[in-house]
């Protein structure tokens, strides 16, 4: 299928675009920078084409559904919404130092999709519980919301190689100097994870209510609904440290790095158990 050939190119194109901020970074040279702006934006541009001609192709088939029903689906949109977000940062922030850190998980996703044991990339029909309008709000919002927490481990990250570069006279301190500075690092961390947060709330509401549409039940604990609602707890227990006790720096850099960890199982540890949300069935 041609969307999917698109795809393929646009896992290329965005680990180009890693190695040119990676030079840039480097190099302190901005030419790499402009490149690989230019390559992300091209490759989400060709990655939303690609969205479009999918979800054309399923109501083709007369199983019309949004292109985010299974898991080469999902890993596909996850990436999407990460590129999305970061562009629209590094829009706002005129700053290209955020794309070395954050392309490398995009393009891992793609990567996996394309090559990943036992994924398929067919476009199957929905079951009945499935079809459904709050279908698109729930996903949509859900992978908003990892995607903002992508980036704010991505900047958990950062914060701990700016401060290792504080105390080290040698070659890391060459390596980032264009890196922001800690400060500002911290504001947005705490930005993207407040952002993330609000996504994460909408996704699990809008869950609610398709899960009582589909199943006569607004919560019943299934692993995907708990892992959620361990992971909103873990970034609602950062936002509010934040707020109440003044935490900054190291710590809410290590608590993006923890927040993250349980959005991987909300995603994907909670496929290997019994779920009436796993990808992996």
């Amino acid at each position: 299928m041609i969307n999917t050939a698109i795809l393929s190119w646009v896992t290329f194109i965005y680990f180009g675009a890693f190695v040119f901020y990676l030079f840039r970074m480097i190099l302190g040279r901005e030419f790499g920078g402009q490149l690989a702006s230019w390559m992300t934006l091209i490759g989400f541009i060709a990655q939303s084409i690609a969205l479009i001609i999918r979800w054309k192709t399923s109501y083709d088939l007369g199983i019309g559904h949004a292109p985010m029903t299974n898991f080469y689906e999902s890993l596909i949109f996850f990436a999407w919404t990460v590129v999305f977000l970061y562009l629209l940062m590094e829009w706002r922030l005129k700053n290209r130092s955020i794309g070395v850190f954050v392309m490398p998980a995009a393009f891992l996703m793609m990567a996996y999709a394309s090559i990943g044991p036992g994924i398929s990339n067919r476009i199957e029909p929905l079951i009945p519980a499935l079809q459904s309008n709050w279908l698109t709000s729930h996903v949509l919002t859900c992978f908003m919301g990892y995607a903002a927490f992508t980036v704010t481990f991505a900047l958990g990250i950062m914060f701990f190689l700016r401060k290792a570069a504080a105390h080290d006279s040698s070659g890391v301190r060459g390596l980032i100097h264009m890196l922001p500075s800690e400060d500002q690092i911290d504001e947005l961390i705490y930005s993207c994870a407040t952002l993330g947060f609000i996504f994460l709330t909408l996704g699990i509401v809008t869950g609610s209510v398709w899960a009582h549409y589909a199943w006569g039940s607004y919560w019943s604990w299934d692993p995907k609904e708990t892992w959620s609602l361990i992971t909103w707890l873990a970034y609602a227990m950062m936002l509010h440290v934040r707020l109440m006790r003044g935490w900054r720096g190291l710590r809410m850099a290590i608590m993006a790095i923890i927040g993250f960890a349980c959005v991987l199982f909300t995603y994907l540890g909670v496929n290997l158990l019994p779920s009436l949300h796993s990808y992996l069935i």
